[in-house]
């Protein structure tokens, strides 16, 4: 029985070492939010120490770039800009080719950011950009923040309910928000129109900070725990 339940656990932690060896691209420490570059085909990450990396589909690092003392918790990639958000309400915009900062606080709400209740994650949504705001424990403190943002101002337009626990990370695609659930090692598929998570979808057990979709049918989770991790649509039943 000893030998059986030695096997058991041997085996499970072979067959998660090789999910990360099959599916990790690279490693970059902290990685809370990754986003796809269109006109570029490369993948934007960036990391809770302040860094962002621009990497390709296969994980080869383009550059690395610190921008100061910032908790970044989720990125999206323009054109010309790359939008951060921070964890303690505001965003930076950062032009991809001069590097240059601009800090943009989050006005028109009365939410309260912090460690506890801050924001996690970021997508656009046409002109618009959805910020997940964190809550580990209590579903009605789990929100969406709709945000309109200007040259120097980031106005919330409103505030959704979804009461996804934990909403580490999330990406816009193909007309729905695909939002990722660190405690619950679980991606959520969720219909704006109406309101609902239309599906839920079981992943492999890491730190779930980010995620994006590139045009090759592949889909990338930003890791916590220092990874970026690649896998097909088709392996996880997405169409």
């Amino acid at each position: 029985m000893k030998q059986i339940l030695l096997g058991s656990i041997a085996f499970f932690i072979t067959l998660a070492c090789s999910s990360e060896v099959n599916h990790k691209i690279t490693s970059i420490p902290e990685a809370s939010g990754v986003s796809y570059c269109q006109n570029t085909n490369t993948l934007m990450v960036a990391n809770d120490e302040g860094s962002f990396y621009e990497i390709t589909p296969n994980g080869e690092t383009i550059f690395r770039k610190k921008l100061g003392d910032y908790d970044l918790e989720g990125v999206v990639c323009n054109e010309k800009s790359i939008i951060f958000a921070v964890e303690d309400g505001y965003l930076l915009r950062v032009n991809r080719k001069s590097f240059k900062v601009k800090k943009i606080k989050i006005k028109g709400s009365n939410i309260k950011f912090s460690k506890k209740s801050g924001i996690e994650g970021i997508a656009r949504v046409g002109n618009d950009y959805y910020l997940s705001i964190q809550s580990k424990k209590d579903k009605s403190k789990a929100k969406l923040i709709v945000v309109k943002v200007g040259t120097n101002y980031a106005k919330v337009k409103k505030i959704i309910n979804h009461g996804i626990l934990d909403s580490a990370g999330m990406e816009y695609y193909k007309g729905k928000l695909y939002i990722v659930s660190d405690k619950k090692d679980k991606l959520y598929i969720y219909n704006i129109k109406n309101g609902k998570v239309k599906r839920k979808i079981k992943l492999d057990k890491f730190a779930q900070e980010g995620i994006t979709f590139d045009n090759s049918g592949n889909i990338y989770f930003a890791d916590d725990n220092g990874a970026v991790f690649k896998y097909s649509k088709k392996e996880l039943n997405l169409n």
